[in-house]
């Protein structure tokens, strides 16, 4: 008995852990991404078929100089379908963590925060 009440401990701990989803619609069947780890903000610049080139800033303390320096990021993300027809270059989009998909590919595309017209550079 002992035995089987660990064993239904884990599964109800397991469950509780549980991260997103995101389905990827190819011709032949689904699959799917899972998503953890960190949400970033920032702005498209470049836009591929399947991928986008994502910016953002941040203010980094250099302490040899005693001032902060602003430091760009560049990420690329994985753009699904229903998204990349509304995401353009200049949008200001949430991307978050996910496994290696390629090479240099290790962030998602969660959803469209601004457009273009709304995003002030």
């Amino acid at each position: 008995m002992e035995k089987k009440q660990k064993t239904k401990a884990r599964s109800k701990s397991a469950q509780k852990s549980s991260t997103e989803k995101l389905n990827i619609a190819s011709a032949e069947n689904v699959k799917t991404v899972n998503t953890r780890g960190r949400i970033f903000e920032g702005i498209v610049t470049k836009k591929f078929s399947k991928r986008i080139v994502m910016e953002f800033e941040r203010m980094v303390y250099v302490r040899k100089y005693e001032r902060y320096a602003r430091l760009k990021t560049k990420i690329h993300a994985r753009i699904f379908d229903p998204l990349e027809k509304e995401v353009n270059v200049g949008d200001l989009i949430q991307v978050q963590e996910c496994r290696p998909l390629s090479k240099i590919i290790h962030f998602v595309v969660i959803k469209k925060i601004k457009d273009v017209s709304g995003v002030n550079k």
